[in-house]
């Protein structure tokens, strides 16, 4: 794949991003619609999903993403690939994420993931990070019932905090105590595997509704 260059971070708090999307017409975008759903928030390039949604043919993924460019370019590999259960959709999540999810068809959203995510170092800084308590109290409302939710990061303090929003909201439940030693999706990030092939540390946790 050829790459466009883009800035690295992204301002979610910006003017220019506190506009709502208008959520596509969903029966366009995918063949089948009732196919259950992967929604995965702060996607980047889209290449885990690229993946995923070929090894996954009876899954619908959906990416969401803040740098537009980075939309565009996913959304033509994928078209490059003819892949009809696989869409990419340029907004701010936590701006975009009720109307997006409203206008999906009840209880096909049934896997979740949140990679990774801009950690945003500096303490004001850090109400920039994607995983607010109104997201997840959005995706507890749209979760389907037995649903899963997956978050994993390189940053200890980022990962802490994304399980605590979760195990914070009653109708999640954490599988278990300890971070997972696996990842328990078939496709790993290109962050994860150049975090893994450094040496260093990544924490996972699935939580389920």
């Amino acid at each position: 794949m050829v790459r466009v260059r883009v800035r690295q971070h992204v301002n979610p708090l910006s003017q220019k991003y506190q506009t709502p999307v208008i959520p596509p017409e969903w029966s366009k975008i995918y063949t089948n619609l009732q196919q259950p759903l992967h929604l995965d928030i702060g996607c980047g390039r889209g290449l885990f999903l690229w993946e995923l949604a070929q090894l996954e043919p009876q899954w619908n993924f959906l990416g969401l993403e803040i740098r537009e460019p980075l939309v565009k370019e996913a959304n033509h590999w994928r078209d490059q690939q003819e892949l009809t259960n696989l869409h990419y959709l340029f907004c701010n999540a936590n701006t975009s994420i009720q109307p997006i999810l409203e206008s999906l068809p009840q209880g096909i959203l049934k896997r979740v993931s949140i990679q990774f995510p801009d950690p945003w170092f500096k303490k004001y800084h850090q109400k920039r990070r994607v995983v607010q308590p109104e997201l997840v109290d959005n995706l507890a409302r749209y979760l389907a019932e037995g649903g899963e939710v997956f978050v994993q990061s390189d940053v200890k303090e980022v990962a802490i905090e994304m399980c605590n929003r979760f195990s914070g909201n009653s109708a999640f439940h954490r599988t278990q105590n300890d971070w997972l030693a696996e990842n328990p999706l078939p496709v790993p990030t290109e962050r994860e595997r150049s975090t893994l092939e450094k040496g260093e540390l990544v924490y996972r946790a699935l939580f389920i509704k």
